[in-house]
Formats: structure tokens, C-alpha cells, sequence
């Protein structure tokens, strides 16, 4: 499973630019353009997820693949309070049965 505190992670701001161009350079891609979810590993950025265009960049070097499933659930989870804010209409949403469109 995913625990919520296995990584820190958190909105890239400005003090963040450097490690971004740093994870950037490393992963060989083009610097992703903000709003961007930045993750840590041991205190220190590795991945990185554009909220926009849900591009991600990771540290080659180190174990991200957790970490860049953890960015994109909170992604995820952003877009959809996003869409609708209130936990409990989500839930009602999600328990709704579906209805079939007519053939």
C-alpha cells in the first residue's frame, strides 16, 4: 500500500528552482512549469510531478518509483477536491450507483 507518510511531500516554491533544475538536468528533461508537487527522500528533493500537464522528473540515482506513485496520488487527490471539495459529496459521488445510457 501507499502510506500518506512515507515521503514528504509538498508544493515547490521558490527556494525550490535549483533542486528542480538539478532533478531536471539529471533525468535529462525539460524543467516542468509550476504548479509543481515536489517529493523528498530523506530530506533531500528527488522527484518532482507538473500539476498541469502531470509531467514528472525523478533523480536517476536514486529509488523513486514509490515516491513518483505517492506524487501522482496526491495529484489526484488535489484534482479532485478541486472538482468537488466536500469529502463527503465525493464519497456520495463515488458510492452512487451508475446508471447505463440506453442503446
Amino acid at each position: 500500500m501507499f502510506p500518506a507518510n512515507a515521503y514528504v511531500i509538498r508544493l515547490a516554491g521558490d527556494g525550490d528552482e535549483a533542486d528542480l533544475r538539478r532533478i531536471a538536468e539529471l533525468d535529462s528533461a525539460a524543467p516542468l512549469e509550476h504548479p509543481i508537487l515536489i517529493g523528498e527522500i530523506d530530506g533531500r528533493a528527488a522527484a518532482a510531478l507538473a500539476l498541469g500537464e502531470r509531467r514528472a522528473i525523478a533523480d536517476p540515482f536514486r529509488p523513486t518509483a514509490a515516491l513518483l506513485a505517492h506524487l501522482r496520488l496526491r495529484a489526484a487527490s488535489i484534482e479532485a477536491h478541486a472538482r468537488m471539495p466536500s469529502v463527503a459529496d465525493r464519497i456520495r459521488a463515488a458510492l452512487a450507483p451508475r446508471r447505463q445510457a440506453a442503446a
